[in-house]
């Protein structure tokens, strides 16, 4: 698996909306250990500070709060796969199984080979029948998404479950240029 360089930086000036984009579980982070970001009475908006989030959290140590994120993100990259190195994956034998969980018409109009569309029924089929070590590999749009899927999965014992890095964007961006690339209405 490819690694990153260098760990993206934060300190208590950046603005949450930089908190998400530079540490995608964050979001899952917060609300799981301080219950924050996940309902009207705590969530926060992207142009506030993360220590303006902390000083109306009951004053959270932002500190604290830094080394929280960072342990979840260091947890979160080891569930990632890089999109070269599911396209190196593709070519064993078996290739992963692809779980594609975006909507059904993201999926007709584009899609990985061999990818099927996640649903509650494929889950049990997959819990109840797939061998526990094959590679499987959950992807979105950009990412937003898979990781929370995969963590799920890896939680039912499938320890070989990852996330695409970036999703099937950063897939067409990086890998296979042939796939059309596309933005949704709601995106940023």
């Amino acid at each position: 698996m490819t690694e990153t360089a260098t760990q993206p930086s934060i300190d208590g000036s950046i603005t949450m909306g930089e908190v998400l984009a530079r540490f995608p579980g964050a979001k899952r982070a917060l609300f799981a250990r301080y219950h924050i970001g996940g309902c009207r009475s705590c969530s926060y908006d992207d142009a506030e500070t993360l220590a303006e989030v902390c000083q109306r959290n009951e004053e959270l140590p932002v500190a604290e709060v830094i080394e929280h994120i960072l342990t979840a993100h260091e947890s979160d990259s080891r569930i990632l796969i890089e999109p070269v190195d599911l396209a190196e994956a593709l070519k064993e034998t078996p290739p992963p199984r692809l779980l594609d969980l975006r909507t059904r018409e993201e999926h007709e109009s584009v899609t990985l080979p061999g990818a099927e569309m996640f649903s509650n029924e494929l889950l049990q089929q997959i819990f109840g029948h797939e061998a526990k070590d094959r590679l499987i590999v959950l992807y979105d749009h950009t990412g937003d998404r898979s990781l929370d899927a995969a963590a799920y999965i890896i939680g039912h014992g499938f320890k070989n479950t990852r996330a695409l890095r970036g999703g099937i964007d950063a897939y067409a961006s990086e890998v296979d240029t042939t796939l059309p690339r596309y933005k949704l209405e709601f995106e940023d």
